[in-house]
């Protein structure tokens, strides 16, 4: 078999393991929801070698989507760190034979410190699932190893049980992406959740506005002087009704026109792109990204004509929003 082969033959396991899982999805699964949902403390994630490796992936993605949730080595949790459960707290105990020592040694204190269990294994007839509050069948009929002992197909089935969890408490929970901002404010994902329009945008003497019967020389200096490459152009009562470029003067400079003496009006492109200032950076950058621009006029709202600032596409670049 060639190593092409024997990768299509690993992935066809894994997913008819996954397939078969989630033909088994009962009113188990709703129960654990419930369980956690209405728990007064924190769903804590414990289990051994690649169980444990996996719940901390579990742990980790319910505490980015709204369940307050951390990893506990159950190792450690017999040498003292059980002290990190309390009552109403959650554990979700992890092991596919459901006979893991170090598992089955925290159990009793689980349940004198108050908390209840969920139990992820493969075995249903285990000491650990008989224990639980709640079972989830994570069993898989056969692991993509071809030996059978590595932790393959069944590690899968339970990443993708604690994934289910996750994502089916988020929904009950009404989680949002404002939400999910608050716990990712790092990194571009967190940029582009966190950081609107305002927040990034040049406002007062800093936009470059010029009024729409002003001399064209008058408006590069406009141009060169705030730094942005634009200007927009005004009416008399201030409403926004057109933009000039950097580049719209040099095309029509090399095409031989001779610009410097005619008015704004004359030269502006109509019908300017506006973006509110609440709207999300992202957004911004996404409008710049298809009309091939580099600047947004920004506005309080649809209504009011005149803008309130200007952001750039190196604002938005800058600030780590790609």
């Amino acid at each position: 078999m060639t190593v092409i082969a024997e990768a299509r033959r690993v992935i066809r396991v894994e997913a008819q393991a996954l397939s078969a899982m989630a033909d088994r999805i009962d009113d188990s699964f709703e129960l654990a929801i419930d369980l956690i949902l209405g728990s007064t403390g924190r769903v804590i994630v414990s289990g051994m070698g690649k169980s444990g490796l996996v719940g901390q992936k579990i742990a980790s993605t319910m505490a980015s989507t709204g369940t307050p949730a951390f990893f506990l080595h159950p190792a450690e949790g017999i040498h003292g760190d059980l002290g990190m459960i309390m009552k109403g707290d959650v554990v979700i105990a992890i092991s596919n034979s459901g006979e893991t020592d170090e598992i089955l040694r925290i159990l009793p204190s689980i349940k004198r410190l108050g908390a209840c269990l969920i139990a992820m294994s493969g075995n249903p007839e285990s000491n650990l699932a008989r224990s639980s509050d709640v079972f989830l069948d994570v069993s898989v009929s056969e692991e993509a190893c071809p030996l059978g002992l590595a932790p393959t197909a069944s590690t899968t089935a339970t990443l993708a049980m604690g994934d289910a969890l996750a994502v089916a408490l988020l929904v009950k929970r009404g989680f949002k992406a404002e939400d999910f901002a608050i716990f990712h404010p790092g990194g571009s994902l967190g940029k582009k959740l966190i950081l609107r329009v305002e927040d990034l945008m040049h406002s007062g003497e800093a936009i470059p506005l010029v009024q729409e019967d002003t001399l064209m020389k008058e408006a590069l200096f406009v141009i060169t002087s705030k730094g942005l490459g634009v200007t927009g152009v005004c009416d008399s009562n201030g409403a926004l009704i057109g933009v000039i470029t950097d580049g719209d003067l040099r095309r029509s400079l090399e095409k031989g026109f001779d610009i410097l003496n005619q008015r704004a009006s004359e030269i502006m492109k109509h019908g300017p792109l506006r973006i509110k200032r609440s709207e999300l950076a992202a957004a911004a950058l996404q409008i710049m990204e298809q009309r091939a621009i580099t600047s947004l006029f920004v506005f309080e709202n649809d209504q009011i004509l005149s803008p309130c600032g200007v952001i750039h596409l190196h604002d938005i670049l800058k600030a780590g929003i790609a």
